[in-house]
C-alpha cells in the first residue's frame, strides 16, 4: 500500500473514533469534508440524546403521526428491515429498555458507577408497532414506545459517508467509525488492510483482513459498560427480555455486503449466544467470534479472506 493509501484523517463523532482513509492522499480533506458533513447529519436525525433531533421530536409528539426528513426515514426504514431479518433480535424499539438499565445520557456522561436499579426482565414493545411510511417520510411511533436507532444509525452513517467520500473525492475511500466499517470507490492494490486484535483482551495478538467492497461491523459487550449497585451492564440490549444480553461472546465481526448488513448480523449474533456460530453460518457470513476468556472462533468461511 503506497504512503497515500496510508493518509488517513481522525477525529471524533457520534461517539466513536472515526478514520477517514484514501487511495489519493490529495483528495483526503476532500474525503473527510464529506464524512463530517454526513455525520452531522445523522447525528441531527438520530440522537436520542440530543433535544433538538428529530427522534427527540417523533417521542415527544406521543403517538402521533408526524413528518420527517428522508434521513431519519432511511435510519428508520433499516433499523425496521433488521429487526424482520432477525425475527426481532435487533429491534429499534428499545428506547425505554436502555433507560431502565441506566443508559440514560450520551456514554462519554455516563457515570461508570451508580446505585442499583430495580430491573425488570419484560420484552420490549416490538418494532411490528411502529408506522413508517417512508415514501411520504410520516412515522408513527405510540407512546410510551422509544426508539434507540444507534447500532444500525451508525453503520448506515458509515456507509452513507464512504459512498459520499468517494463521490466528493473522486478517490476510493474507506471509512470507519469505531468498529463500522464502510468501503466505496476504488481499491487499493490488493484490498483495504484491515488490523483487528485477534480477542478484546489487551496484548492479544492481532490478524489482518482485506476488504474489497461493502463493510465489516464488530458489536460487542466490553466497550460500553457500567456499574449499577453490584451489577456490570452492558449496551447490548436482548429485546426478549429487555436486559443486556447475556455475554457469551465479548465481541463478533461479520463481514457484509454493506456495513448495516454487517452491523445486523454482529448485534444479532451476541444476542442469540450460543447459536450464534450455527446461524451465521447459515446466512453465509464470514465471521470471527470472541469469548470473555479471549477464546477466538471463525465461522462462514473467514479463515479463507484474502
Amino acid at each position: 500500500m503506497s504512503a497515500a493509501v496510508l493518509r488517513a484523517a481522525r477525529w471524533r463523532a457520534l461517539g466513536s473514533d472515526v478514520d477517514v482513509r484514501c487511495t489519493d492522499g490529495v483528495r483526503l480533506d476532500d474525503a473527510a469534508a464529506a464524512v463530517e458533513a454526513e455525520l452531522a447529519a445523522i447525528d441531527l436525525a438520530c440522537s436520542r440524546f440530543r433535544a433538538d433531533s428529530e427522534l427527540s421530536r417523533v417521542d415527544a409528539a406521543r403517538g402521533r403521526t408526524v413528518p420527517v426528513s428522508p434521513l431519519l426515514a432511511e435510519a428508520v426504514g433499516v433499523a425496521l428491515r433488521a429487526a424482520a431479518l432477525t425475527g426481532g433480535l435487533v429491534d429499534p424499539t428499545v428506547g425505554a429498555a436502555m433507560r431502565a438499565i441506566g443508559y440514560d445520557v450520551d456514554f462519554a456522561s455516563l457515570p461508570p458507577e451508580g446505585p442499583a436499579l430495580a430491573l425488570v426482565s419484560r420484552p420490549v414493545p416490538g418494532w411490528r408497532r411502529v408506522e413508517l411510511d417512508s415514501g411520504a417520510c410520516r412515522l408513527r411511533v405510540p407512546a410510551g414506545v422509544m426508539l434507540d436507532l444507534g447500532a444500525t444509525a451508525k453503520a448506515l452513517a458509515a456507509d452513507r459517508a464512504a459512498r459520499a467520500a468517494a463521490a466528493a473525492a473522486g478517490t476510493g475511500v474507506l471509512v470507519s467509525l469505531g468498529g463500522d466499517i464502510a468501503v466505496a470507490g476504488e481499491l487499493p492494490a490488493g484490498g483495504w488492510e484491515v488490523w483487528l486484535a485477534a480477542s478484546h483482551l489487551p496484548g492479544a495478538p492481532g490478524e489482518m483482513v482485506r476488504l474489497h467492497s461493502g463493510g465489516l461491523a464488530t458489536s460487542g459487550t466490553t466497550a460500553r459498560r457500567w456499574s449499577r449497585g453490584d451489577r456490570t451492564l452492558h449496551h447490548i440490549v436482548d429485546p426478549r427480555t429487555g436486559l443486556p444480553a447475556a455475554e457469551t461472546w465479548a465481541a463478533v465481526t461479520v463481514v457484509a455486503s454493506s456495513c448495516v448488513d454487517a452491523n445486523i448480523a454482529s448485534t444479532a449474533a451476541v444476542v442469540l449466544g450460543d447459536t450464534a456460530p450455527s446461524w451465521l453460518a447459515t446466512q453465509g457470513l464470514p465471521a470471527r467470534l470472541c469469548t470473555p476468556s479471549g477464546e477466538v472462533r471463525h465461522v462462514g468461511g473467514w479463515e479463507v479472506l484474502p
